[in-house]
């Protein structure tokens, strides 16, 4: 499934947050979105999938639907958004109980879950027992319990330390090898960009502009290779020259508010 964003503007009453925004996110693809600290990336993200009305402009989704698809358009957020009394498994549970499925076919759809994220051991644990990444690895196997077209992801790695962000990206990199789900991954990582996406989109800063859309050329699965290292690291040169300065900026017009 593609999304196809089409001048697309957005304010809250006058502030202008995002202007005249032309983006295609292809079938298959993740395109990265980075940027300046307020230059509406999750108000991208919040538009992209339905929960922001925008001032102007179209979203439009074009393709089919996989089979077994209950829910098109998915997010995973940064704060693990769980409930706390809840067992994992009946984390998973809850995206599924309004939906027409049979015990069986819930029963599937959460043990596939969790075994594809490796938490079929930690089934009847409550968040509270569990470190940050494992939490996270939950609000990934419940996402994919309604095997979604597409994942909206905003900085879903942002609240964990070097290592675990680390192992997540390997899970992520796995994941989007086995399903080819399409996803709008919004970060201020250049480095998570760089090991995850195809196309990274720079905004400005407020209001956000396509500023540059950047190819990364090399397949994901050997970005990791000596090889690549070298051009990997001009790409990130390349997209620190873009928003080092306008970063600066932002941060200064954040500290005078």
């Amino acid at each position: 499934m593609r999304l196809i964003i089409k001048d697309l503007c957005h304010r809250y009453d006058d502030l202008v947050v995002l202007d005249g925004i032309d983006l295609t996110v292809q079938e298959g693809e993740v395109l990265a979105v980075i940027g300046p600290s307020g230059c509406g990336k999750s108000t991208l993200l919040g538009i992209a999938g339905g929960i922001v009305a925008p001032s102007s402009g179209t979203i439009a989704v074009a393709g089919a639907v996989p089979d077994g698809c209950l829910n098109p358009i998915t997010f995973i957020f940064q704060d693990f958004a769980l409930l706390p009394w809840r067992s994992v498994e009946d984390n998973l549970s809850l995206v599924l109980e309004h939906h027409p499925l049979s015990a069986a076919e819930r029963r599937e759809r959460i043990e596939s879950g969790l075994r594809r994220m490796g938490l079929w051991d930690f089934r009847k644990a409550l968040p509270k027992q569990l470190s940050g990444g494992m939490r996270q690895r939950v609000g990934i196997a419940r996402a994919l319990a309604v095997r979604p077209a597409m994942l909206l992801l905003d900085e879903p790695l942002s609240a964990l330390d070097a290592q675990t962000r680390e192992l997540l990206m390997e899970d992520f990199l796995s994941l989007w090898q086995r399903e080819r789900t399409t996803a709008l991954y919004v970060t201020h990582n250049l480095d998570e960009a760089l090991r995850l996406a195809d196309r990274v989109v720079v905004l400005s800063r407020r209001p956000g502009r396509l500023r540059e859309i950047v190819t990364i050329e090399e397949p994901r699965d050997q970005r990791l290779e000596p090889s690549a290292q070298a051009h990997l690291a001009e790409v990130r040169d390349r997209l620190w020259h873009l928003i080092r300065a306008e970063a600066q900026l932002a941060d200064r017009e954040i500290a005078d508010a």
